[in-house]
């Protein structure tokens, strides 16, 4: 790091040793003479006296400091030159993240390096990443926000692998995410005090830790689990989605977007109740002719309801009754509204019923389900849909089913007006995608459509999928952090 003493280097608190050495640019094939550029010992620690190695607030303060001696009469800062710390601009930004795994996770001995994007920890002051190869002994390592990866080989740094349990989830090294998910501090006031002391020599107890306000969270894993239907919707007006989720003790809560790929705030529309387990089956659409989504739910006792302008009506309301309880409706099993049809504004229904028929309803609205057509008949092979959403996919204006299978194969299926066109295959058959699972698609980003995916995992954990096509997932972005 630079220094005036041009001797620091930076780590993570637990990181700290009683016999520590730094080895720029290790090679594990090498002796300690033979190291590129030398071995330098660790002479002097610094760290917060406020950190604490636990899952508490203070792990926020997983940085530290080390004053290095020389090698051969040079310090490292002139023998291999010096990086820059930033303060973290926020908690989503561009990183390199690089370490050193132990001999026991990567037998070749050598660094790391995993270009990613961060995101928030909820409930901390520190960034999280989804990033494989991140085993244990990467502790410590730099999160470069920019490198000059072919000339000077020193960057700008704003995170270290550290943080909660130590920079990694509470599992046991044969789980997946052990290597996968990775944290950093925030580097704020308390990091550049530090930084400060390093460099001039001084220990100083700063006091307490105050742990700054923390942006909004959409909450963890073990409360989304519980997360049964959602649904994305312009229930505002905004010119972009909101989203609903419908949750196992009969809340809903309303997430408002902020238009840019995240959710900026929330909004209870329902308290835990005991009517609204019984909605089996949700969507939105523009039904009523307002500029706001309108919630279409189906009950098990086969009722279908419209509830207009949640956003504003809420969802205490009798609604719209537009069938009563029936021995037909407790059938439809999965359905999704959208712009299938020329000239309609989302007011088309497709539904899929228990004995794999298709049907398409154009003209939904306040008391009627408009005209049926057929999409399929009953068939074998549509039973084993596990999950229908809808969105703008082909980035042409036109709208596409989009079906989950229940082994986990994703494809796309262009509608007209009395047809299933053919599908197109997003990917094939594959276990992340498999279980207890909802999905919606949404307009969450400034491109204006509605091809952006939130699927929530049988964990809890969720994640979004902006600019998903016809036939490509879009960029996975970490809504929910699964569970540990």
């Amino acid at each position: 790091m630079d220094s005036p003493g041009h001797d620091l280097i930076l780590t993570a608190g637990h990181c700290q040793s009683a016999h520590g050495m730094f080895v720029p640019r290790y090679d594990g094939r090498k002796s300690a003479d033979a190291q590129p550029f030398g071995v330098f010992p660790v002479q002097e620690w610094f760290r917060d006296p406020q950190w604490a190695a636990d899952k508490g607030a203070n792990s926020d303060l997983d940085f530290a400091f080390a004053r290095v001696g020389t090698y051969h009469g040079k310090n490292v800062q002139d023998v291999v030159g010096a990086n820059t710390v930033a303060r973290t601009p926020g908690f989503t930004n561009n990183v390199t993240v690089i370490g050193y795994p132990m001999t026991r996770y990567d037998r070749a001995d050598q660094a790391v390096s995993c270009p990613t994007r961060t995101s928030v920890l909820a409930g901390f002051n520190q960034m999280r990443i989804d990033c494989a190869g991140m085993w244990g002994g990467v502790s410590g390592g730099p999160w470069f926000s920019r490198a000059d990866v072919n000339g000077s080989g020193t960057g700008e740094i704003v995170g270290n692998v550290g943080g909660w349990n130590a920079g990694g989830p509470d599992v046991p090294a044969s789980d997946p995410l052990y290597n996968r998910i990775t944290y950093s501090p925030v580097y704020g006031d308390r990091f550049f005090q530090l930084y400060e002391d390093a460099k001039f020599g001084a220990h100083t107890d700063h006091g307490p830790y105050q742990q700054p306000a923390l942006p909004y969270s959409m909450g963890t894993w073990d409360a989304w689990r519980h997360a049964r239907l959602l649904v994305a919707g312009d229930f505002r007006g905004t010119g972009h989605s909101d989203m609903i989720a419908l949750w196992s003790d009969g809340r809903a809560t309303l997430y408002l977007g902020d238009g840019k790929g995240g959710f900026a705030s929330e909004r209870q529309l329902l308290a835990p109740n005991t009517t609204w387990p019984h909605a089996q089956a949700i969507t939105a659409g523009n039904f009523t002719g307002s500029n706001q989504s309108d919630l279409l739910v189906r009950w098990s006792d086969g009722e279908v309801t419209l509830y207009d302008d949640v956003a504003d009506n809420g969802l205490n309301t009798a609604g719209t009754q537009i069938t009563g309880p029936n021995p037909t409706w407790p059938h439809a099993i999965q359905m999704t509204a959208g712009h299938f049809t020329a000239g309609q504004d989302a007011t088309n229904l497709i539904v899929r019923w228990s004995d794999g028929e298709l049907s398409l309803y154009s003209g939904v609205g306040a008391g009627t389900f408009g005209r049926e057509r057929q999409l399929t008949g009953p068939n074998r092979g549509w039973q084993d849909a596990a999950g229908l959403t809808s969105g703008e996919f082909p980035g042409s204006g036109k709208w596409n089913l989009m079906v989950r299978w229940k082994n986990g194969e994703l494809d796309t299926y262009p509608i007209t007006v009395s047809e299933l066109g053919s599908a197109a295959r997003l990917q094939g058959p594959s276990a992340l995608w498999t279980g207890d699972q909802a999905m919606t698609a949404g307009n969450f980003t400034p491109n204006g459509r509605t091809d952006d995916l939130v699927v929530r995992r049988p964990d809890g954990g969720t994640t979004l999928y902006t600019d998903t096509g016809s036939t490509k997932l879009g960029i996975a972005h970490t809504l929910i952090a699964p569970a540990p």
